[in-house]
């Protein structure tokens, strides 16, 4: 009854993981902790100078692959999962942490940047899906995390399509447990609150219980060795939303409009910068 949900990883060393938006924040961070505790990573995202500066010594000793990938364009996704299995025969761990995020409100919606978002954070995860779970079904072991963020537990302030497009990651990757777990494959999700990144850097607000880069790659890794399903952070704040979403609607929308003072203007769209 209280086995953990996914096979806990404590040993990276030779582990081979396709890590997705590694360019940048979260998952520049994750590359380098991954490397420097043995693994093997293929690097994927849009900017291939990044990549390989990222991969560096690794890149010649073999343990890192730089893949430049579109997640917003299947036959590119579906590329690079082929030349890994080319190279390494197999993936261990898929850790998808490809996404995009503005700040939006009713008021200020902008129909252009709301399709960026979807595409990015949740069709470029179907694409991922399409080409990678074949090949996990026929291995039989490994597993796929993705990270997605608590503006997915429940509707917020600036959040109008980041956290819808969130809300459905959550859910789908609850879905991809119940189906895959049975088959030996892992699933984890992974919900940080607000984390120093390019992204975060445009926020004209205050950002509660802010972490770097650096610390939610730690947390995750953490995450990992206990097996958690969910491995969110910083507690102090995630715990604080997740009592939220038990709330009642009248409740819950007074305490967020008092928290965050939401009856402010929107902040204006932000230029993309994906991963």
């Amino acid at each position: 009854m209280f086995a953990p949900l996914n096979p806990p990883i404590r040993d990276w060393r030779d582990r081979r993981v396709w890590l997705v938006g590694a360019s940048s924040g979260i998952g520049a961070a994750l590359a380098r902790a991954l490397l420097a505790q043995g693994a093997r990573v293929a690097l994927s995202a849009r900017r291939e100078p990044a990549l390989r500066e990222l991969a560096g010594a690794a890149l010649g000793e073999g343990r890192a692959l730089v893949l430049a990938t579109d997640v917003t364009r299947a036959a590119s996704v579906r590329q690079t999962h082929d030349r890994i299995l080319e190279a390494w025969g197999g993936i261990d761990l898929i850790l998808w942490v490809a996404g995009t995020y503005a700040p939006m409100r009713a008021e200020a919606f902008d129909a252009e940047q709301a399709l960026v978002m979807l595409e990015t954070n949740l069709h470029g995860i179907v694409h991922g899906l399409a080409a990678a779970l074949p090949a996990l079904r026929r291995q039989g072991r490994g597993g796929i995390a993705l990270v997605s963020s608590v503006a997915g537990y429940r509707g917020l302030p600036r959040s109008l399509i980041c956290g819808p497009t969130k809300a459905a990651v959550n859910n789908l990757a609850e879905a991809l447990y119940l189906d895959l777990h049975p088959h030996g494959l892992g699933v984890w999700l992974v919900n940080p609150g607000f984390v120093e990144t390019p992204l975060t850097a445009g926020n004209d607000f205050a950002m509660p219980a802010l972490i770097s880069s650096e610390e939610a790659a730690r947390r995750i890794l953490e995450g990992f060795g206990r097996g958690d399903f969910e491995i969110h952070f910083p507690r102090r704040f995630t715990t604080a939303l997740k009592l939220a979403r038990l709330l009642p609607y009248r409740w819950y929308f007074a305490l967020v409009r008092r928290a965050t003072g939401s009856d402010r203007a929107a902040a204006p769209p932000q230029r993309d910068t994906r991963s």
